[in-house]
């Protein structure tokens, strides 16, 4: 028996249209390291380049972000950087690894009520340099992204094996914006 016309007109139809919701996919979301050794992670990082986002828009020049370790097992976060209009502006938030056995993916919040943590984005660390001088962090869906460095002017080349690395995880690496260190 075979199906009435219009029904496979109709299958025809939505054939299109499937495709394009196929086309369309959200890639795989970027892998992370197996591990970080949080001890090691902790302190001064510099950021090299990244992806233009909405709450770094204040932000001209110098951004570095420093992580500590808190009384309560978390890790605090401070981001500072310099104005246009010269000025250095700092905000504190936390992050929690939220597979505290790899510490690879962190939820991060600058915004706190009553000590609950509200508005928790993504950080995703992909890579690590083996001696901690660099990280590539991100996103699940790559809407961000961050190069850090230990040293706030490092060798060109590194920065552009770096942004090749990015590449490879998914990212357009034209995109990413050099961050002006003085």
């Amino acid at each position: 028996m075979t199906a009435p016309r219009h029904a496979s007109r109709r299958n025809l139809t939505l054939l299109p249209v499937l495709a394009l919701f196929v086309g369309r996919a959200a890639a795989a979301p970027p892998p992370t390291v197996d591990q970080v050794d949080v001890e090691r992670y902790l302190g001064r990082w510099y950021e090299i380049a990244l992806l233009p986002n909405m709450f770094q828009g204040g932000c001209a020049r110098n951004t570095n972000a420093t992580y500590g370790l808190r009384d309560d097992g978390l890790i605090s976060v401070t981001n500072r950087c310099t104005t246009k209009g010269g000025d250095t502006v700092s905000i504190t938030g936390v992050a929690k690894p939220q597979d505290p056995a790899r510490n690879a993916k962190l939820k991060v919040s600058f915004f706190s009520l009553f000590g609950i943590q509200f508005f928790l984005g993504d950080y995703w660390v992909m890579e690590v340099g083996e001696d901690y001088d660099h990280a590539l962090v991100g996103h699940p869906t790559r809407k961000w992204g961050w190069i850090l460095a230990r040293e706030p002017h490092p060798p060109e080349e590194r920065i552009q094996a770096w942004l090749e690395k990015m590449a490879d995880f998914g990212y357009d690496p034209d995109k990413f914006v050099r961050t002006p260190q003085t």
